[in-house]
């Protein structure tokens, strides 16, 4: 993609809710979707992705109003199946705010499989998504596609827009510039 320089290998998509991104662990692990249209890259891919070197990762967010906002992190890693894909994100810069401060160094979850640190409940079922959850979240881009609403369970990066569920989403990774 041609985005901040190009180079970047696009993980996440999301655009018009037509896949369904409520979905088990297996599935997150191996991916999912139409790599032009709506899609999850994969965990393992991931892992093994960003295990290569030094990554960044780029989050590109639009509103149902035509906003535009990102997140670019220059310090970028999935970690492998032994930690349930852990994420580490950081050195936060953008016009989204820091929606993945409270995910970084937390374990991928799904409705099928718990890692997150709430005791009660799994963020994963109430939330409808798949996502670094700690307790539960402040972002849940692979929430549920609802539209122009309000609603923690959509798609959602509360430092920009609050609990309103976005149009498109993108996570897109590339190797580190030096």
């Amino acid at each position: 993609m041609e985005t901040d320089g190009g180079g970047w290998t696009v993980f996440q998509r999301r655009q018009d809710g037509k896949v369904d991104f409520y979905r088990g662990w297996e599935e997150y692990v191996n991916g999912f979707g139409n790599l032009k249209a709506e899609f999850w890259l994969g965990n393992d891919k991931l892992y093994k992705l960003t295990s290569r070197g030094q990554y960044e990762l780029r989050v590109n967010l639009e509103d149902f109003n035509g906003d535009k906002a990102y997140a670019k992190y220059s310090n970028f890693f999935i970690g492998d199946k032994s930690t349930n894909y852990k994420l580490t994100a950081n050195g936060y810069s953008g016009t989204a705010g820091n929606s993945l401060k409270e995910h970084t160094n937390y374990a991928f979850s799904t409705k099928d499989k718990d890692n997150d640190i709430n005791s009660s409940i799994n963020c994963a079922k109430p939330n409808k998504g798949a996502w670094w959850y700690s307790n539960c979240h402040v972002s849940n881009l692979n929430g549920l596609y609802l539209g122009n609403k309000k609603d923690n369970r959509g798609m959602r990066w509360r430092t920009w827009k609050g609990s309103q569920s976005m149009k498109t989403t993108s996570m897109e990774t590339r190797r580190k510039q030096v």
